[in-house]
């Protein structure tokens, strides 16, 4: 194990920072994802109700590494068939569109559910005051359900976190990728596997504990 550390700790580092990466610009595309299709859902319209609905239940069923591979393989060949022969996506790119729009469907649900924990007068008071639908969201509900959100949120960025092994298979070089690389290298899988899952351990932990002080900072603060 000691070898492998020396050898190659710096790669494994590096490794963790695109791991890191990937998660914080799937989660950032995922949050506007999901408050767009949450708005739909949490509004009157049916027809948005009926888009929201079918992207949540819809990108939901859809197992992750099918939608990269469609994402990766599918994409790029529907593309070329358009007639644009040079349109590539990195595994970067690709890995961060279909990790977002999976996040993005779950996080549709923890702001839907967010937005529907503050009480229904506190919409009803801000409009009876002149604010449009969508001040009233922006200014006096969403602050109040961010306070809901934040654990849920959190727990989230660690399941995402934990979904880009999966896109090892198209070869975006995070920590799983990079364990297979050196376990093939070394032989020693034991220990590969051993170093690369204490690597994820320790910061799904720190996340872990960081979420459980905020929720408890929000119930005390209530």
């Amino acid at each position: 194990m000691i070898m492998i550390i020396e050898k190659y700790g710096s790669m494994l580092m590096q490794a963790l920072g695109k791991t890191l990466l990937l998660t914080l610009l799937s989660l950032f595309f995922a949050m506007i994802i999901g408050l767009i299709f949450s708005l739909m859902n949490v509004g009157k319209n049916r027809f948005f109700n009926f888009i929201g609905t079918a992207y949540v239940d819809g990108v939901r069923g859809v197992p992750l590494i099918v939608l990269a591979y469609f994402i990766y393989f599918g994409v790029p060949a529907g593309v070329k068939m358009m007639g644009v022969q040079d349109f590539r996506l990195s595994a970067l790119q690709a890995g961060t569109i279909a990790l977002a729009m999976n996040c993005g469907a779950y996080m549709a649900e923890i702001i839907r559910a967010g937005i529907e924990s503050v009480d229904k007068g506190q919409m009803e008071a801000s409009r009876s005051l002149g604010l449009s639908y969508a001040k009233s969201m922006r200014l006096v509900v969403l602050p109040q359900a961010i306070r809901t959100m934040v654990p849920s949120i959190i727990n989230q960025f660690i399941i995402t976190l934990k979904d880009t092994s999966i896109l090892s298979v198209i070869g975006f070089p995070e920590l799983t990728n990079l364990g297979k690389t050196i376990s093939g290298n070394t032989f020693k899988s034991l220990e590969t596997w051993a170093i690369i899952g204490i690597m994820y351990m320790i910061v799904i932990v720190t996340l872990s504990k960081v979420a459980k002080r905020i929720e408890r900072r929000i119930n005390f603060g209530r």
